[in-house]
């Protein structure tokens, strides 16, 4: 019998880490368990307000197998199921694809600090300030460039892959906080908002209770 994987994540409102490997594990189509830590244990509470040296939420086990860093889980999954196409065929978009997931997962610290994760909150008229506009600018440019020389409706073309997961929090901060789009964009984070596993992540994120008082904060 083929060894159960489990996946450690957090708060489904607040963890935007979390998101990135769940929805990757769900476009890989892996059958997973899901192991929550509650946002109230210390060393999550820093790696959600972004104070832990480094982050160890997500991570997933298979057997003697153990990651903790979601790209290490992207590549993971990438290579045990490969027909799921997490990452493109051709080499040329393979290395375009892993450069911007490396861009947002060592980048936009501006944007991660200004415009938190927070599914269930809703700010109109939220002030964007010029270092996360920064941000916001290049997200816009990545997006537009990939949806033009992929073709879409996702970053790399017909089905959504590592880089989807990877800004998929992006997408969540974007309505959170009422940021304005090009219609291009604002199309995409709509396509995003409606997968099936995009779905079922906002359902259960808006049915947890309040917990984190830090993270209620409009920063």
């Amino acid at each position: 019998m083929a060894t159960k994987a489990v996946l450690t994540i957090t708060s489904k409102n607040y963890g935007a880490w979390a998101l990135r490997g769940w929805l990757m594990a769900r476009l890989a189509g892996l059958d997973f368990q899901e192991r929550v830590v509650s946002p109230d244990d210390p060393a999550m509470k820093a790696e959600m307000l972004l104070l832990a040296s480094s982050m160890r939420v997500p991570a997933l086990q298979v057997g003697a197998i153990h990651m903790w860093d979601t790209l290490a889980i992207g590549e993971y999954l990438n290579e045990v199921r490969p027909e799921a196409g997490l990452l493109p065929r051709d080499q040329g978009a393979r290395a375009h694809c892993r450069s911007i997931c490396g861009e947002m997962h060592s980048g936009f610290s501006a944007l991660r600090s200004s415009l938190p994760v927070n599914i269930k909150a809703d700010f109109p008229g939220f002030k964007v300030w010029s270092r996360a506009q920064a941000d916001v600018d290049r997200i816009v440019e990545i997006w537009s460039e990939c949806l033009q020389a992929y073709g879409g409706p996702y970053l790399f073309g017909g089905a959504p892959c590592m880089a989807d997961a990877m800004y998929a929090p992006v997408v969540t901060r974007f309505l959170t906080y009422h940021v304005a789009l090009p219609r291009a964009c604002a199309d995409y984070c709509a396509r995003i908002m409606a997968l099936p596993a995009m779905r079922e992540w906002v359902a259960a994120a808006k049915r947890e209770p309040e917990e984190i008082d830090e993270l209620d904060a409009e920063f």
